[in-house]
């Protein structure tokens, strides 16, 4: 039997691999070098989450990989007409994130119910000013999206005492649908995306949204940037719609040194970080190892996406 050829589309560190030795024949390969190279690779591994190069080199017709794995919860980076149209497996590495994320968001909350960062704003100008915050427990909280990590995200707040309603596509037990959204909004002291980005979830908060909700609630965004509208949440901030956000992705990374984003008061920047702990790309390799094993023996992978809904389907 043929050693699999796996092409890793490379970034820094490489990932740990050393349980494939002699099981696969590892390449690698760069934007530049992508499209030559991968009509002759059995598997991708999408090691640089940040690339859109797939998209771009993705190959229509003929020999193309059977399997393509994403270090990343989401696939919106890679998935293009033709690959989705394709026989070919896409995977993703769900359930590495959710814990992480959710006590981010947890850590976010606090922070803005605690006040920490106008603490932090006036310590470093030596000012003494006494203040009284907010009790998390008993506040309300609506999660835009039901899957691994929406779900972790309600857990961790609910276990605050927070009251968490979960949104997701569709309804089901313990999920409110999309026709649900607005009024939850409208009740929510914290609001948190979660969501996958698709063709409905793009925009999905814009003025209108920002502007359904309570003066004192504060935006969270761990999703994806593309699911605002950046200038209509500038606007909210700005006038007041909201009392704050905290954004870990937007719709351009890195953030434009131009960007109001940065100065904006009320408003906490990261970058692209509230998944990673420390571990976490030893993490995302071993994960593709296992499932390398699952596909060597000709076994059903899991995390398996569906290309058209641009997610993993939940159970």
């Amino acid at each position: 039997m043929t050693t699999p050829t796996l092409l890793v589309l490379d970034a820094e560190p490489l990932p740990r691999l050393g349980r494939l030795t002699g099981r696969a024949r590892i390449e690698h390969a760069d934007e530049s070098t992508l499209a030559e190279r991968l009509p002759h690779a059995d598997v991708l591994l999408v090691w640089d989450f940040t690339s859109h190069a797939v998209r771009r080199a993705w190959p229509g017709e003929g020999p193309r990989p059977r399997w393509v794995h994403t270090a990343s919860a989401g696939v919106d980076h890679l998935l293009c007409p033709e690959l989705a149209a394709s026989d070919t497996v896409v995977t993703n590495a769900r359930g590495v994130f959710d814990g992480p994320i959710a006590e981010y968001v947890a850590g976010l909350v606090l922070a803005f119910a605690k006040d920490l960062p106008r603490t932090l704003a006036l310590q470093r100008e030596r000012t003494w000013l006494h203040r009284a915050t907010r009790r998390v427990a008993g506040t309300r909280a609506c999660v835009v999206g039901s899957g691994p990590i929406g779900r972790a995200v309600a857990g961790t707040l609910e276990a605050l005492g927070v009251r968490t309603a979960l949104v997701g596509r569709a309804a089901r037990d313990g999920v409110h649908g999309p026709e649900d959204l607005d009024r939850l909004l409208a009740r929510a002291d914290w609001v948190v995306a979660a969501a996958p980005l698709t063709e409905q979830t793009r925009g999905m908060f814009d003025a209108r949204r920002f502007g359904l909700m309570q003066p004192s609630a504060h935006f969270v965004n761990v999703g994806r940037g593309e699911l605002v509208v950046e200038k209509a949440l500038v606007r909210a901030v700005r006038e007041r719609w909201i009392a704050g956000a905290a954004l870990d992705v937007f719709t351009a990374e890195p953030l434009a040194a131009g960007s109001p984003l940065w100065e904006l008061e009320g408003v906490v920047v990261s970058p692209h970080m509230s998944g990673d702990t420390v571990g976490w790309r030893d993490e995302l390799a071993a994960q593709f190892v296992e499932l390398y094993e699952l596909w060597e023996a000709g076994r059903p992978l899991v995390n398996v996406v569906d290309k058209r809904r641009g997610y993993v389907p939940g159970h």
